[in-house]
């Protein structure tokens, strides 16, 4: 594994980090707790997906976890602490800014990220695989919006993301009851690709992220901040960023050696930009 050089040294453990072939594979690393979220991990897995804007060698990521989890949900210990100290909802509000700046690292960053969810993702770890592109599970994972039974609302983006992949209703159903799915009722619902075995889950993911890592990056970043921007947007508002964007598309080296390639019959050979 190669280490990103890491604000602090204490985060490099928590995050797994490998690049190959143009693919950054990143990894939770908290087994012993599921890869719980705690303030430390989130702040390091900001950190990483802040860092990958910026490596031109990475065309794809693949999202994972060690273990039996991909992540199951915000540390509980540490939240359990919290419920001591008097100022208990700005100390919820300021880790929560923490949690909202690694799901828009995720979203922003002009990169596809493909979460491959290698057992449980409850809670923000489940929202945390929503903020990712394409999700390809294992047969054995579960998915569940278990905040309610804490007393909680969802949080890391997941009011904002299901309702976009399966409906209000039945995002206020899953989020209102905390039910549990099974990895191929995710599929059913749209909030995975993709069902394979524990076996095949990496390669399937790798596979996938091949894929995109030859597809014209920075174009697919663009795509990104489009679909994120279309439900909130007019038709107008979106039609004018479309332009923009295709603009900004039709300068870049990889729209040439699109036409070139299909002019001469081959299969284009992009660059990422």
């Amino acid at each position: 594994m190669i280490a990103l050089r890491l604000s602090r040294e204490k985060y490099v453990e928590l995050v797994l980090f490998e690049v190959t072939e143009g693919i950054a594979t990143v990894t939770l690393n908290r087994p012993e707790s599921l890869n719980a979220m705690s303030v430390e991990l989130t702040a390091a897995l900001s950190e990483v997906f802040t860092k990958l804007t910026g490596m031109s060698e990475v065309r794809s990521v693949i999202l994972t976890g060690t273990g039996r989890a991909f992540s199951s949900g915000g540390d509980i210990k540490q939240m359990a602490a919290l419920t001591t100290v008097a100022d208990l909802p700005s100390r919820i509000y300021e880790a929560l800014l923490a949690y909202n700046q690694l799901i828009c690292a995720i979203r922003d960053l002009p990169k596809p990220v493909v979460a491959a969810v290698n057992g449980v993702a409850i809670g923000a770890g489940f929202n945390l695989a929503l903020a990712c592109d394409v999700r390809i599970a294992v047969e054995s994972a579960t998915f569940s919006q278990a905040f309610v039974r804490l007393g909680l609302i969802p949080d890391c983006g997941g009011t904002f993301f299901l309702p976009r992949i399966v409906g209000l209703a039945k995002a206020f159903e899953l989020m209102l009851t905390g039910e549990t799915l099974t990895a191929m009722q995710a599929k059913e619902l749209g909030v995975v690709n993709l069902v394979v075995s524990e076996a095949q889950l990496m390669l399937a993911a790798r596979e996938f992220a091949m894929r995109m890592a030859m597809l014209p990056t920075a174009t697919i970043g663009r795509l990104k901040k489009l679909l994120d921007a279309s439900f909130s947007h007019s038709l107008q508002q979106q039609l004018s960023l479309e332009a923009q964007f295709q603009a900004e598309c039709a300068s870049s080296q990889d729209f040439s050696e699109g036409v070139r390639a299909f002019l001469e019959k081959r299969p284009p050979k992009f660059v990422g930009y």
